[in-house]
């Protein structure tokens, strides 16, 4: 063999044995060392997500109920009133005058009334002597009369006081006012279209909710079920417009009775104290109710993804010192983690980090570890940060 043909021979031995070693290398890597949860079945609370909206637990339109010219303005647009606090004054003159004028009617039915008492009194005393039949019934009908005309004055008296009244116009609920629509020297009608102000009672305030028929049939199920177990009383928390969480907790006050033909949604309506009227009637919002609780695993979102068909997946450290993927399924969210029901079981080891390079059937080495309210794994052993 040729000095050329021995160099290249030495080149393809030295090329497999370097290859050789490589993989001799490549086969004794230590496993991967993986941050590892320990899962255990738990009671988890079941919250829902509801879009929302404000509406006021009172609201009044205020109109007038006589005719007039308005007067005086008698409340501050935006202060608290009672229940009977004055609103408007309208022109009372004309209506004093018609109470005049039928207190003089009443004082005159009241002064014929004795006199067709008597008359028709002295008429059954001397009936057939010197009194016909037709002139005793003449003195019961004019009695009759008089008691009816006096009657009819009463009436009239109280309703024109009643019309007298009307020209101070009250507030008959509690609430703030708005601003009002007509100025003092406006002509008003009884009854008229145009409201004079609002009133909007706002403490408490009712929030409606919207919930799909869907998911209400579904939860109805897992209740029959077993797998869900209801609260006795729904609780709601809001979430306002700019993301913070609202204090205080609702009632429920209406379940809802039919479903929407358009949306296929129904409302939920629940009451929250508003005392200091954070919330406004009209105010768009976001509830969170929670309708009971179920047996569940908790898994932390960043151990988690979902695949290309949207199923959620996550890998587990088995006893043989490798990685599995595992497919879950999911009834939703609680805090920052998935609530799973299926694909998990009691014990298993829930890999939370090194996600990024991991596949299913890799070597590993659990950890264990813990993640805080930051979302920062530490580990167990001696509280070091990931």
């Amino acid at each position: 063999m040729s000095a050329k043909g021995l160099a290249a021979g030495a080149a393809i031995g030295l090329a497999a044995i370097a290859s050789a070693a490589s993989a001799q290398q490549q086969d004794g890597a230590p496993p991967m060392e993986v941050g590892t949860i320990e899962l255990h079945r738990q009671q988890v609370p079941r919250v829902v997500t509801l879009p929302g909206r404000a509406v006021a637990y009172q609201s009044v339109d205020v109109r007038p109920r006589v005719d007039g010219v308005v007067e005086e303005i008698l409340y501050k647009p935006g202060q608290p009133l009672s229940v009977g606090d004055p609103l408007f004054r309208i022109d009372d003159a004309s209506y004093r005058a018609q109470v005049a004028s039928d207190a003089a009617a009443l004082a005159t039915a009241e002064a014929n009334l004795p006199v067709a008492q008597s008359d028709y009194s002295r008429a059954q005393q001397l009936a057939g002597r010197g009194y016909t039949e037709a002139e005793v019934e003449s003195a019961r009908a004019a009695l009759a009369e008089a008691e009816a005309t006096l009657d009819a004055a009463n009436a009239a008296l109280d309703y024109s006081r009643t019309q007298l009244g009307w020209t101070t116009i009250s507030s008959p609920i509690e609430g703030r006012p708005d601003v009002a629509a007509v100025s003092v020297g406006d002509l008003v009608t009884a009854g008229q279209a145009d409201a004079l102000t609002t009133i909007v009672q706002s403490d408490p305030i009712y929030v409606d909710m919207l919930e799909a028929s869907a998911r209400m049939i579904s939860v109805r199920q897992q209740i029959e079920a077993g797998e869900l177990t209801m609260s006795s009383d729904l609780a709601a928390t809001l979430t306002l417009e700019n993301g913070s969480i609202y204090r205080g907790t609702g009632t429920l006050v209406s379940p809802g009775t039919t479903v929407s033909t358009t949306t296929g949604t129904f409302t939920l309506r629940f009451s929250f104290d508003n005392p200091h009227n954070v919330i406004l009637p009209g105010m768009f919002l976001r509830g969170d109710i929670t309708i009971g609780t179920t047996d569940a695993f908790l898994v932390p979102q960043r151990a988690a993804t979902r695949n290309s068909s949207g199923q959620l997946t996550a890998y587990l450290a088995g006893g043989d010192g490798q990685s599995h993927q595992v497919t879950l399924e999911d009834e939703g969210s609680y805090g920052n983690a998935w609530i799973v029901s299926e694909g998990l079981g009691e014990g298993d080891l829930l890999i939370v980090d090194g996600l990024r390079a991991m596949a299913d059937g890799q070597a590993v080495r659990p950890v264990p570890v813990e993640i805080d309210g930051d979302g920062v794994t530490r580990d167990l052993a001696d509280g070091a940060g990931d």
